[in-house]
């Protein structure tokens, strides 16, 4: 762990086979990271754009798009788990994530079929199965970690979402009988925004709503205590050049909690980041700062509804992008 006092995790949130091959061991030598996680935009960025995967496509001719997709997706996470598993041996996280398929969001048999699979034909016990936080997604949840395979809930904006995915990680749990190891993936950056233009001319704080949000969220799922189970922090890269790239590693760093960064923002908070705990947050300071937004007329649900919406979309779009070009 980057933080074992506070038993506080860096995953990095990047993907890529010569990347893999380099720099990631580095970084885990280094004990800066301890994990990885992918998701079909970071996928569709290294196919796109790498040279790394012409040999293996020039062998794949014969596939269908979505099966050479997964031949190049599974090379690399069975790399990635392979060069992680000496963490994993020792209980030092360890994972990397794979997400199923975003089209199959609203079909939870169809969404436990593909995650299973997966898993299966990766082989790799330090693999986590990515899975929206729709209702057909929390219904997938439980069933995979009722069969004993990790999962990375993903997308959460709502700590309804997050309590949701909660329920089924402790239901799925039980009735495997043994712990097995979950993260809830709560979406900060993108919350701030969408918000920040219009709080910054209403004369309220910027770039604290994704943070407020996602720590109440965190005291939730800290409170319902689920075995195995831990907050994983996603979105923390900053695109406001006005604020320090770590920022929202920062600002979040937690007991018994991941953060997942690019790589360049978890060498920003590397090497100049604040090491200490910034949560929890006062329930008070949370409802005081979003009294300011609903009195700017604001509908924060409907902000992350939005927000859900848009996640799901843009995985589509990248999946879709992936697909076609293969």
């Amino acid at each position: 762990m980057y933080l074992k006092d506070l038993k506080f995790s860096l995953w990095a949130d990047f993907i890529e086979r010569d990347y893999l091959d380099n720099e990631f061991r580095k970084l885990i030598n280094d004990e800066i990271i301890n994990g990885a996680t992918s998701n079909p935009a970071i996928f569709k960025n290294a196919i796109l754009s790498s040279n790394a995967y012409k040999e293996q496509l020039s062998t794949l001719s014969s596939l269908t798009p979505k099966e050479k997709y997964e031949a190049l997706a599974i090379h690399d996470i069975r790399k990635a788990a392979d060069i992680l598993k000496p963490l994993y041996e020792v209980g030092d996280d360890g994972y990397v994530s794979i997400e199923v398929d975003p089209y199959l969001c609203d079909d939870a048999d169809a969404t436990v079929a593909e995650g299973e699979r997966l898993f299966l034909e990766i082989n790799r016990k330090n693999v986590m199965i990515k899975v929206p936080a729709t209702e057909a997604g929390y219904t997938a949840m439980r069933e995979l970690t009722a069969k004993g395979i990790p999962v990375n809930a993903t997308l959460i904006f709502k700590k309804e979402q997050a309590v949701s995915c909660a329920k089924a990680f402790r239901e799925g749990i039980a009735k495997y009988g043994e712990k097995v190891d979950t993260v809830i993936s709560v979406f900060v950056s993108r919350v701030d925004r969408a918000l920040d233009e219009a709080l910054i001319r209403g004369g309220v704080d910027a770039a604290l709503s994704g943070i407020y949000n996602s720590a109440d969220i965190y005291t939730e799922i800290e409170k319902m205590g689920v075995d195995g189970c831990r907050v994983l922090f996603a979105s923390t890269g900053v695109k406001d050049d006005s604020l320090p790239p770590h920022y929202y590693i920062e600002k979040l760093l937690a007991y018994n909690s991941v953060n997942t960064a690019p790589v360049d923002t978890i060498k920003a908070f590397h090497s100049s980041g604040a090491k200490v705990s910034a949560l929890p947050i006062s329930a008070q300071t949370i409802e005081e700062h979003f009294e300011k937004v609903r009195g700017l007329g604001i509908d924060f649900d409907a902000v992350l509804d939005k927000q859900i919406s848009d996640g799901l979309k843009s995985f589509k779009d990248a999946f879709k992008d992936i697909l076609e070009s293969l």
